[in-house]
């Protein structure tokens, strides 16, 4: 039977041993003595002080956030749903607990408010086409908020960009119109560029009427080539010139 010393012995050493705590790598340990904050401890194996110490442990892997849809109005007035993601990690565990009362809650407001103004701060076209500066921007001022709160944002990528369907088929008719009025650009280029060539060839026929006399054999020899039962030859007017002129009465 275990006496009352044994017993006071076992309570002291469960009561000692259970001020053992073990932290994992990417984990740290806030510590408040008797309320007043103390360094940061761990990784690994340390002491948390019975009934004087409390811990409360932070993670300071990077965390994914998922912004939900935000209604925006754009510049230009246009509704329109937008979401993201956020990448950040806590770089200073005793501001992130001291700072801010819950710094995961606090972050995921603050990303969903920063989104709705800044992108209604963009007209619809700059929203879609330069998505890239978008997410710099917001970057930029979710670092320099959270800063404070010993968080780093690492990222914003916006996920997802919602339009009503008017606007879908509007779009989708002014991307037509566009491609209709490349294509002609470009056909009138090449009819441009063709006539060019032409002018040019002329130009050197004139100069040198042999050059058409060569021209019509090669095209004798190309029609030759594609097994037509029916070759047509055309005769150089040069050769009938002569009989088309009126004779002169003596």
């Amino acid at each position: 039977m275990i006496g009352p010393a044994a017993t006071v012995f076992i309570v002291l050493v469960i009561f000692v041993v259970s001020g053992v705590k073990i932290l994992k790598e990417y984990e740290r340990a806030v510590i408040f003595r008797l309320g007043r904050l103390v360094a940061a401890r761990g990784p690994g194996i340390i002491y948390v002080i019975p009934l004087i110490e409390r811990m409360q442990r932070v993670e300071l892997r990077t965390v994914t956030m998922e912004i939900p849809p935000q209604d925006v109005i754009t510049k230009d007035n246009v509704s329109v749903k937008v979401s993201a993601v956020l990448y950040f990690r806590v770089i200073d565990a005793n501001k992130a607990v001291v700072e801010v009362v819950d710094y995961l809650f606090a972050t995921s407001q603050l990303a969903q408010t920063t989104l709705r103004s800044t992108c209604g701060q963009a007209e619809l076209d700059e929203l879609l086409a330069e998505r890239e500066k978008i997410n710099t921007h917001l970057q930029e001022i979710l670092d320099a908020q959270t800063d404070p709160w010993g968080i780093k944002v690492v990222a914003v990528e916006v996920k997802q960009i919602d339009l009503p369907q008017e606007m879908q088929r509007a779009i989708a008719r002014q991307a037509e119109a566009e491609r209709e009025r490349r294509a002609k650009v470009i056909n009138a280029e090449g009819e441009f560029q063709a006539a060019q060539k032409l002018a040019d060839a002329s130009a050197v026929i004139g100069q040198h009427p042999m050059a058409l006399q060569l021209r019509f054999l090669q095209t004798l020899t190309e029609v030759a080539s594609e097994n037509n039962s029916t070759t047509i030859f055309p005769l150089p007017i040069d050769l009938i010139a002569p009989f088309l002129k009126p004779e002169q009465k003596s």
